[in-house]
C-alpha cells in the first residue's frame, strides 16, 4: 500500500542510438519445456544501499552494474514509472517507487519525458518477472541496463519510506553488481560514498540536464481515438490533426530539465513551441520576438540559477507573458524578491491536494519538487494563488504588477491527474490579450 503522509507544516518541509528490442524479449518468451518462469530468468545479482544515516539494505540489481550516488527520495504514485523515471527534474536523485509491483506493463518509446534518463538510481520492491502490455517493446530491467541505469529491487520499500518521512531525503549510495560482491565490504564502500555526498542544496543542475541547442517541438499530445493518420505505436498526436486556424501563438521554453509532455500540453492548443538552452540571456530571447516565455521543471537548487534569475526578473520588466512550473515557479518567485527553502522530503507523487485561494476549488495534483519558496518572505509584487493541503507551503504565485503567474506542481501531469491543465489554456489567453493590445 503506498504511503502519502503530510508533513506538519511547510517550515518542517524545508534519444539512445541503441537498436530497438524486439516486442517480447528473448528471455521473457514462453517456455514450451513447462519449467518455472522463475527458471527462465537470470540469476539476480547482488545490491546494496546505504543511507548516510548509516541504515543498510541488501537487495538484487535489476539495472546496470556500478555506483549510483545522490538524495534519496519517495514517491507515491501507483501508475507511470517510467515517465517519473524519465523525468529531468530526479536529476541526482534515488528514486523509491512505494508501490510493490514496478514494471508490469513494460517501457515503450512514446512514454519518455526526455531523451536521457536523468534519474540516478531507481529502487523497488517488487518488478514482475514479465512484462504484459500491447505498447511494451522491451521490460524495465532490458531499459535500466540499455540507459545506463543503476537500480534495486527485492527490498522492504516501506521501511525506506518510512526513514525517509520521518528523518528527512537522505544522501544515498547503491552498489550493483560486482561492486556489491562482498557484502561486508559493499557496506563500508556504500556508506563511505552515501556520506561524501554534499546534498541538493546549492546545486544547479538546470544547465547540466538543458539543451545544448535550439530546436522545434512540433509533437502534440497523444491520444488512442480511432484516426487514420495512427502511428505504428497505436497512437496519433495532434501534429496529425487539422492545425488550428488561429495565427499560432509563440511560446519560448526555457529548458531547465522540460518534460514532453509540457511541450505537447502547448502544441495542442495552437502554440508554435521553441525550447532554448538554459543559459539564453533576454537579448537573444526578445530577437526571437516570443508572444511568451515559459520557465520549465528542473532538477536541484533554484538560488544557484543566477542566470535564470536574471533573465526572469529582465522578461518581467519588459511585461513579456510568463508561466513557469516546477523549477520555474521557484525561479519566477526569487526573481521577484521572494527566498526559496529546502523541504525536509519534498513532494513526489501524483494525489496531493492544493487548494485554488481565488475559487475555492480543490484539485489532486502531480508534484515533484524538493524546495518551495518560502512564505516567510513574500515581496508586495507577489500573490499567492494555491497552497498545498498537505502541508500548507505554496503552490501558485501569479505577480500583480505585470502578465507572469506559475504553478509548483505539474499541470501537464504524465503520471497523473488532470485538474491543473486549464493554466495551460490561461497562459494562451495571457498571451492572446497581451498581443491584442500590441
Amino acid at each position: 500500500m503506498p504511503i502519502t503522509v503530510p508533513s506538519s507544516s511547510p517550515s518542517l518541509q524545508q534519444a539512445s542510438s541503441a537498436p530497438e528490442p524486439e516486442h517480447i524479449p528473448a528471455d521473457l518468451q514462453s517456455n514450451p519445456a513447462g519449467q518455472p518462469l522463475s527458471s527462465l530468468l537470470p540469476a539476480g545479482e547482488p545490491a546494496v544501499l546505504a543511507l548516510a544515516n548509516g541504515q543498510l539494505f541488501y537487495g538484487e540489481s535489476i539495472g546496470a552494474h556500478g555506483c549510483a550516488v545522490g538524495e534519496a527520495v519517495f514517491n507515491t504514485a501507483m501508475t507511470g514509472y517510467q515517465e517519473i523515471l524519465s523525468d529531468p527534474s530526479y536529476a541526482g536523485q534515488l528514486i523509491t517507487l512505494t508501490y510493490p509491483h514496478i514494471g508490469n506493463v513494460g517501457m515503450n518509446p512514446q512514454d519518455d519525458e526526455a531523451e536521457r534518463v536523468q534519474a540516478a538510481a531507481l529502487i523497488v520492491k517488487s518488478p514482475p518477472k514479465r512484462a504484459s502490455n500491447w505498447r511494451a517493446r522491451e521490460d524495465l530491467p532490458t531499459y535500466l541496463k540499455r540507459r545506463g541505469i543503476c537500480a534495486m529491487a527485492g527490498i522492504d520499500t516501506r521501511k525506506l519510506t518510512r526513514i525517509l518521512r520521518s528523518e528527512g531525503a537522505q544522501a544515498a549510495c547503491l552498489l550493483t553488481g560486482a561492486l556489491a560482491a562482498d557484502r561486508e565490504q559493499a557496506g563500508v564502500l556504500a556508506l563511505k560514498r552515501a556520506r561524501e555526498f554534499s546534498g541538493m542544496a546549492g546545486l544547479d543542475l538546470a544547465k547540466e540536464v538543458s539543451t545544448r541547442e535550439v530546436y522545434t517541438w512540433p509533437e502534440g499530445v497523444w491520444s488512442l481515438k480511432p484516426s487514420e493518420q495512427r502511428t505504428e505505436s497505436g497512437l496519433v498526436s495532434s501534429e496529425h490533426l487539422p492545425s488550428s486556424p488561429r495565427p499560432a501563438l509563440r511560446v519560448l521554453a526555457l529548458d531547465f530539465g522540460v518534460k514532453r509532455n509540457i511541450l505537447r500540453m502547448f502544441v495542442d492548443r495552437g502554440c508554435e513551441v521553441r525550447v532554448l538552452p538554459a543559459q539564453t540571456g533576454v537579448e537573444a530571447i526578445l530577437a526571437l520576438e516570443p508572444d511568451g516565455v515559459f520557465l520549465s521543471n528542473g532538477p536541484g537548487d533554484p538560488e544557484p540559477c543566477n542566470y535564470a534569475i536574471e533573465t526572469a526578473r529582465a522578461l518581467m520588466a519588459h511585461a513579456m507573458p510568463l508561466f513557469g512550473i516546477c523549477l520555474g515557479h521557484q525561479i519566477m518567485g526569487l526573481a521577484s524578491g521572494a527566498k526559496t527553502l529546502k523541504m525536509k522530503f519534498g513532494h513526489h507523487g501524483a494525489n496531493h491536494p492544493v487548494k485554488d485561494l481565488k475559487s475555492g476549488a480543490v484539485m489532486i495534483t502531480s508534484q515533484n519538487h524538493g524546495f518551495a519558496i518560502d512564505p516567510e518572505n513574500l515581496p508586495a509584487s507577489l500573490r499567492v494563488t494555491h497552497i498545498s493541503l498537505f502541508d500548507g507551503s505554496i503552490q501558485g504565485i501569479e505577480r500583480i504588477d505585470c502578465p507572469a503567474f506559475a504553478f509548483q506542481g505539474h499541470p501537464e501531469a504524465s503520471p497523473g491527474p488532470h485538474d491543473v491543465s486549464p493554466l495551460f489554456d490561461r497562459f494562451v489567453e495571457l498571451m492572446r490579450q497581451n498581443r491584442a493590445q500590441g
